[in-house]
């Protein structure tokens, strides 16, 4: 992005995507493929946290967004304020994805606060998980 003066500005969200890219190292375990997803959070006290996927055969493998949440919660935090997570193609070129709906629910779980955490969607786009999780309010009874 460019400033007025012609200098080059960091977006708000660049420093959270530089930090989910430095972790994705792709490692091949026979078909399958682990840490290619990269994923970082702020929590509300400033600290960074960051994490990779691990896709395993069986089905028990687990989000980046999930990694980086458990070295959060390892820390005894709880709160995030903005998170990330980011893919590179065989061409080398960067994508930031959208959380699945399973990492919605694990981020929403983590903290009943964090339903109005930033999700980085691009450079100069977020959404709040509330916006990105609809009808997540706990029901009114039948009768």
């Amino acid at each position: 992005m460019m400033s007025e003066d012609g200098q080059t500005t960091l977006s708000p969200n660049d420093e959270l995507i530089a930090a989910a890219q430095a972790v994705v190292h792709p490692h091949k375990v026979g078909d399958r493929l682990l840490g290619d997803v990269g994923a970082a959070l702020l929590t509300e006290s400033g600290n960074t946290y960051v994490g990779v996927c691990v896709d395993t055969g069986s089905g028990t493998g687990f989000c980046a967004e999930h990694a980086a949440i458990g070295a959060m919660v390892t820390a005894r935090e709880y709160r995030i304020a903005r998170i990330v997570a980011v893919w590179r193609d065989e061409a080398g070129l960067w994508y930031v994805l959208p959380p699945c709906g399973r990492c919605r629910e694990f981020i929403r779980q983590v903290d009943w606060a964090n339903i109005d955490t930033e999700v980085v969607l691009g450079r100069q786009l977020t959404a709040t998980l509330r916006e990105l999780l609809p009808a997540n309010e706990w029901p009114d009874p039948l009768d």
